[in-house]
């Protein structure tokens, strides 16, 4: 008999592991809500701007995949040690010296990217304790870490303002610490870890074509999701004229909206199947990002369609990781690496165009456009391994919908 998710598993690791991604999260998209602020003190370019924003989307990429293979050689509790402390480290000398220049800003950006890469050390670190049957509730807990995006919208523009945009980065070191401190005494690696790989095993992974799809299933549903969190606050302080501060309200509303349905998207995923759910965000997301690229008049319109777009992105990302640790639970580590990059790298793809986009045809309509027709792009190639998925790997799964 099936127990209850609450029975299963490691509660102190779940919550430790929630909490570890959610400050991570909250610093790693710092930039975004700082934005207006530091581009109008710098004079930036749109094109600039958004480089600033998707530089840390883009560390964080790369290094989740140094994340994956730490994970299954020394455990994931140990390398989102390590992580935390390069960051907090980071961190403080960035605010003790200043930060002076816009390529000052790039180099914050890298060392930011060290907290996004915590995705690939908080997923198999919660992920480990808990069966095939429970896996997309897990999964969408943890993950519900994408909520501290919340948090640097709504604190960041308001402390900028009361102490100056760099002392932010100081004060950022309170939380990072305090949730440093719990990881360390609460955490604890699942007894079940797979027997560590030789590095070049690791390669074999990416023979295999459905590490492939996964890759770009998430590099939209996250890679979109990540992408405007660092993007909508420069989007809405531009197209509207707002405040840094309403602008970060703003950014607020839409990124909690995708970080508080990630797990209802596991959980969906679990009583559907994940490939239905994904259907269903892929088709989604294409018709509201087209819709948004026309340029809403409004900003009550505007800022709909972006939650309505974040919700169903954010339901795609717990519905990935419903499906990730069925097909490969034993490299769910270097997997959590490679689907992580790639969500990484959609999102610095997706932060960047708009930018680029905004400064070469004087509007963001062309980079949502793009995104909308990746999204239809994800769509089909759901649809054309569904059949195979059910009648193989997914048909040796009992009790477990995919």
């Amino acid at each position: 008999m099936t127990k209850p998710f609450w029975q299963t598993g490691h509660k102190p690791t779940l919550f430790s592991a929630f909490l570890y991604f959610d400050v991570a999260f909250m610093v790693w998209v710092m930039l975004g809500p700082l934005a207006p602020i530091i581009s109008k003190e710098f004079g930036l370019d749109p094109a600039q701007k958004g480089l600033m924003v998707a530089v840390p989307t883009l560390a964080g990429a790369v290094l989740r995949l140094v994340n994956g293979l730490l994970v299954d050689r020394i455990g994931p509790k140990m390398t989102g040690a390590i992580g935390q402390v390069i960051v907090i480290v980071g961190l403080a000398i960035a605010w003790w010296f200043g930060i002076s220049s816009y390529e000052g800003t790039l180099a914050v950006g890298v060392i930011l990217g060290f907290a996004g890469a915590s995705f690939a050390v908080a997923l198999p670190l919660a992920s480990r304790w808990y069966p095939p049957e429970h896996q997309g509730k897990a999964m969408g807990i943890a993950g519900m870490g994408n909520s501290g995006t919340v948090l640097a919208a709504l604190f960041a523009p308001i402390l900028a303002k009361l102490f100056g945009w760099n002392n932010v980065f100081g004060l950022a070191l309170l939380p990072l610490v305090a949730a440093f401190v719990v990881y360390m005494g609460f955490a604890k690696d699942s007894p079940d870890q797979p027997a560590p790989k030789a590095i070049a095993a690791y390669a074999e992974v990416l023979k295999d074509k459905d590490a492939w799809w996964f890759m770009l299933f998430y590099g939209v549903s996250f890679g979109g999701f990540v992408g405007l969190s660092g993007s909508l606050a420069i989007w809405f302080s531009d197209n509207f004229d707002l405040t840094p501060i309403t602008a970060g309200y703003c950014m607020a509303a839409c990124v909690f909206t995708g970080s508080l349905v990630r797990p209802l998207g596991g959980a969906l995923a679990d009583r559907i199947g994940g490939i239905k759910t994904l259907s269903y965000v892929y088709f989604l997301a294409a018709v509201t990002l087209a819709v948004i690229s026309t340029g809403p008049a409004t900003l009550p319109l505007a800022l709909a369609l972006f939650i309505l777009v974040m919700g169903t992105l954010g339901i795609g990302n717990g519905a990935v990781f419903q499906l990730v640790p069925q097909r490969f639970r034993n490299e769910i580590g270097v997997m959590t690496g490679l689907v992580g990059f790639a969500g990484g790298v959609g999102g610095f793809y997706l932060a960047s165009s708009l930018g680029f986009a905004q400064k070469m045809t004087g509007s963001s309509g062309p980079g949502f456009l793009i995104f909308a027709a990746l999204s239809l792009t994800a769509l089909l190639g759901l649809t054309s391994v569904k059949k195979r998925w059910r009648t193989t790997w997914g048909a040796a799964i009992q009790g477990v919908r995919i």
